[in-house]
């Protein structure tokens, strides 16, 4: 036994001074392992080169063996590493996004459904935001970290005390300053990846379709029956995707209105605004705080779904949010042949 120790120590040393790699010198030493075993295999037992070697082919084959056990160890150790370290994605085309943005926006391109096309997609999309308020700030918020490239934002009101409670992208200081201003300082201080484009005044019917034409989608978060009809008008006109959400107390709802896509409009749903008494104002029937900000992430993550072909977006669905109760529901909504707005002559007949 003590030869086949000096033969794998000269091997061994041999191998290293003349520089051989790693594996060669393994080469060698199995192949000793294997001729040791052999030659207690085959040779009579009182041979001297037999008894040299030890004699017997049991202890070597208990060498073999837990070797092998170590190796196969070893192989499901690295297979067990490799599959719980992250696999690569493929990045956006090179030149598109910079080091500092491919860092920020990780967590999204390791998403299968996402991916680097994905956020390329979002980053190239135009969408436009109907309202800075209470659904408005948490769409604004998250669209900016998405990195949606291209956001406007049209609102003619400033920022009060009272909105503070719920719309969340406004600060005390920025009371008295227009919101689509407000609203774009933080944006931009957020991501600075992403392009602003603040519109301070009304939307109304002389400008809304020619604006809106320039997006590929529009977020409806305002809060009067007036603005939503010509936002859905408008969407219709243009064949874009709308994403309208309302808000009321402890409840909240939100859509996808997509004729273009076989969904109905908003006028489908809802023919005619209600009475004023039935709807009231949140400043006259009041708004949970937070209730916004679970509306708004969800319009958000509808918009992110719509631009990266992610998922199963709310068309034909209307989304329902009880927050008193915790409780939600999901129903069905269709097209009516009939519509002023997205219904055609063959249909209503």
């Amino acid at each position: 036994m003590l030869l086949v120790v000096i033969l794998a120590a000269v091997i061994c040393g041999v191998g290293i001074a003349m520089g051989q790699p790693r594996e060669t010198r393994l080469k060698l030493l199995g192949a000793l392992l294997g001729a040791v075993i052999g030659l207690n295999i085959l040779l009579p037992q009182e041979n001297p080169l037999r008894i040299a070697t030890g004699g017997s082919a049991a202890p070597w084959l208990l060498l073999t063996g837990f070797i092998l056990v170590i190796l196969v160890y070893r192989w499901m150790l690295n297979s067990l590493r490799s599959r719980a370290e992250p696999v690569p994605q493929t990045p956006p085309a090179s030149g598109t996004f910079s080091d500092s943005e491919l860092k920020r926006y990780a967590r999204h391109i390791v998403l299968r459904e996402v991916g680097g096309a994905g956020q390329k997609a979002l980053k190239n999309a135009k969408v436009l935001v109907v309202g800075a308020g209470g659904l408005g700030a948490p769409v604004l918020q998250y669209l900016a970290a998405a990195g949606v490239g291209t956001i406007g934002v049209i609102d003619d009101d400033t920022v009060e005390n009272a909105n503070l409670q719920r719309q969340v992208i406004h600060k005390d200081k920025s009371i008295g300053m227009p919101k689509v201003f407000s609203a774009q300082a933080e944006m931009e201080a957020q991501n600075p990846f992403v392009t602003v484009r603040p519109y301070h005044r009304r939307l109304d019917a002389d400008t809304a379709e020619s604006l809106i034409r320039d997006y590929d989608l529009v977020l409806d978060g305002t809060d009067n029956f007036e603005t939503r009809y010509l936002v859905n008008r408008a969407c219709v006109a243009a064949g874009i995707p709308l994403i309208s959400g309302a808000l009321s107390q402890w409840e909240g709802q939100l859509s996808i209105f997509d004729p273009a896509k076989d969904a109905p409009c908003y006028q489908c749903i809802f023919p005619q605004a209600p009475a004023a008494h039935l709807a009231p104002s949140c400043a006259e029937a009041g708004v949970i705080g937070p209730l916004p900000g679970v509306i708004g992430a969800m319009m958000a993550s509808e918009a992110i779904k719509l631009i990266t072909g992610a998922g199963a977006p709310l068309r034909g669905q209307m989304f329902i949010y009880d927050a008193l109760y915790g409780e939600n529901r999901v129903i069905g909504v269709s097209k009516r042949a009939d519509c002023p707005i997205c219904g055609t002559p063959s249909d209503a007949e």
